[in-house]
């Protein structure tokens, strides 16, 4: 039995994929062009997505009403909400334990932002990075306690938490958990543990981000208070959907799949984000120099970046602060403070990302050529190995970790993965065997922590648990395409119109198109190694692109040196804001000779 054709014949692109269309047939594409009356290319984005017409017009208003199903469904949530509300209602002192990402800080500050509301003053704690690593430890916890803690809420973390949680137990202080990294067999003994990804949780929803879980505990503690008979006069009922920008900005930025609920968060999230109601928000857009209307990419690749990079190598719980605080002073100081983090980050970011390619080719240079590739070195800053192993996974289409030794021997480590392959959960399981001293994750990313000891043993452990699915993940380097179009179809209503499938993300790429048979007219470098060109059709019509980090490429060599040749182009179209300007511009990914 023959596989799918390839598009527009290319078996092999000059980055060494095969093209292939989303969808196989066209009648699909064509019921949802019909029924709904839009472009016939919207109809085959749709369709490529798995959406029938029945479904179209959902998709493309997703709400939380069509998603959004009762929070008890998950486990432990209806005995987490009735701890919470007692521990309100009681006056008894909280603290929210928060990851310092922005999947944590939108969490922590999701939760503070309602308790706020009903004056409950709860502290937030974001460990250091550095000093005290991922996740609540004995001595973060000891300190939250002799603060007068009687509840501690820990966020995006608290899964693989045994001894902290203990300890706190112990000291007559409970511990309400709300996560999604992917749980082992054996979990700790928290007064409720809320995550969509313990092996007997059976709601679905394990796609969530902690925020998305997060969220769903405020619905149930909401009706929980609203029976109570906590609101009133002088304690009005909130609003929740007014802090659903947080929950798209922690959703976007933690990469899960755009899918159901998650899209849901996300398109209604931007359009509360679009009322400028966050101060902090609002604040760090504009450090941030955003001129165009926000969306999921500026979450995911301009807020985010800065957000997280008061974690990763400044103070951790400014993200979270300024998310919270309702001071415009205030928020303009920290979202300025966060930029300039941001811009040093960037240069750390360069300094690693460097060594540990050239770690990895002599890896692959080598006799043992492994599936994934484990990279470390002494001094190399924690805060950056995950942007690096990113960088590598992209670079060499293999899972990647980036192990950042410190001069005792011990090592943070943080890695990214490629479709089809379950990095978090091999992660897990070496955790498990005390391969290495704690780990864990979700299918495309996850952390650990581990000796230079370790390394070898877990570096063979990974091997042999993940070679069979990366080497089956690899053979399968497919680029998906939604369609072709010429340079002159390009035009500012076809990309509005595309936009009606967003937002873009993981799980919900961006249309991606071919310009067939085109000829690059002008190509040169820009930034560090970013390709601008020129493409020009048969026809004389015109369209800019640019390829990100292409210029050692080899597609990216073929854009700066063929004029002429005609080249299939794949990318993705958008509208580039730049002085009041629009211009449509295409986001190149790969070239195949016509």
């Amino acid at each position: 039995m023959s596989g799918p054709a390839a598009f527009l014949g290319v078996e092999n692109s000059l980055s060494g994929r095969f093209w292939q269309s989303r969808i196989e047939h066209d009648a699909q594409a064509l019921a949802i062009s019909q029924k709904l009356g839009v472009a016939d290319l919207v109809g085959r984005v749709l369709a490529g997505r798995g959406v029938d017409a029945d479904h179209a017009a959902d998709f493309l208003n997703p709400t939380l009403r069509a998603y959004l199903r009762d929070p008890y469904v998950l486990h432990d949530m209806e005995r987490a909400a009735k701890r919470i509300a007692d521990a309100i209602i009681k006056g008894e002192a909280i603290t929210i334990f928060g990851d310092y990402d922005v999947d944590g800080a939108t969490s922590s500050a999701l939760l503070r932002r309602f308790f706020a509301h009903l004056g409950v003053q709860a502290r937030v704690y974001i460990p250091d990075r550095m000093k005290e690593g991922y996740g609540p430890s004995s001595q973060a916890f000891a300190r939250i306690i002799d603060a007068g803690a009687k509840l501690i809420i820990t966020v995006d973390c608290g899964t693989a938490s045994f001894e902290p949680i203990v300890q706190a137990a112990e000291s007559g202080v409970d511990v309400v958990v709300l996560d999604h990294h992917i749980a082992g067999e054996a979990l700790p003994e928290a007064f409720a543990l809320v995550n969509p990804n313990r092996q007997d949780d059976v709601s679905g929803f394990d796609q969530l981000a902690a925020v998305g879980v997060t969220f769903m505990l405020l619905v149930a503690l909401n009706r929980l208070l609203r029976k109570n008979g906590v609101y009133g006069d002088k304690c009005p009922e909130p609003d929740l959907l007014q802090w659903l920008d947080l929950v798209a900005l922690g959703t976007v930025c933690d990469v899960v799949p755009l899918k159901g609920l998650n899209r849901a968060f996300a398109a209604q999230g931007l359009k509360v984000l679009a009322r400028g109601q966050n101060t902090g928000l609002a604040a760090l857009a504009e450090a941030a120099q955003i001129s165009a209307p926000i969306d999921a990419y500026h979450l995911g690749f301009v807020l985010g970046p800065r957000i997280n990079a008061a974690g990763r190598i400044g103070k951790a719980g400014l993200g979270s602060e300024l998310l919270s605080i309702d001071d415009a002073v205030l928020a303009a100081k920290i979202s300025a403070r966060l930029d300039n983090l941001n811009a040093e980050r960037k240069l750390i970011e360069d300094k690693v990302v460097e060594e540990a390619l050239l770690q990895a080719e002599d890896l692959l240079q080598g006799k043992t050529d492994p599936d994934i590739l484990i990279v470390a070195k002494k001094n190399w800053h924690p805060g950056v190995i995950g942007i690096a192993a990113s960088r590598l996974k992209s670079r060499f289409n293999r899972p990647s970790i980036v192990i950042a030794l410190d001069e005792a021997g011990e090592g943070k480590g943080s890695g990214r993965s490629i479709e089809g392959v379950d990095l978090g959960a091999a992660i897990t399981q070496a955790a498990a065997r005390e391969l290495i001293l704690k780990g864990g994750g979700h299918k495309m990313a996850g952390g650990l922590s581990l000796t230079a000891g370790q390394i070898p043993g877990f570096a063979a452990f990974m091997q042999d648990a993940l070679g069979p699915d990366i080497r089956t993940a690899r053979t399968r380097h497919v680029l998906k395409l939604d369609g072709a179009i010429t340079a002159r179809g390009a035009n500012a209503g076809l990309v509005r119109a595309l936009e009606m499938a967003g937002p873009f993300g993981a799980g919900n790429a961006r249309p991606r198109l071919v310009l067939p048979a085109h000829h690059v007219a002008f190509a040169d470098i820009v930034g560090k190694d970013h390709v601008r060109c020129t493409l020009k059709a048969a026809d004389g019509a015109r369209l800019q692109g640019i390829a990100f980090r292409a210029a050692e490429s080899q597609w990216g060599k073929y854009l700066l040196n063929e004029r002429q040749m005609p080249l299939h182009i794949a990318g993705s179209l958008k509208i580039d804001h730049w002085q009041g300007r629009e211009q449509i511009k295409l986001h190149i990914e790969d070239a195949a000779l016509a």
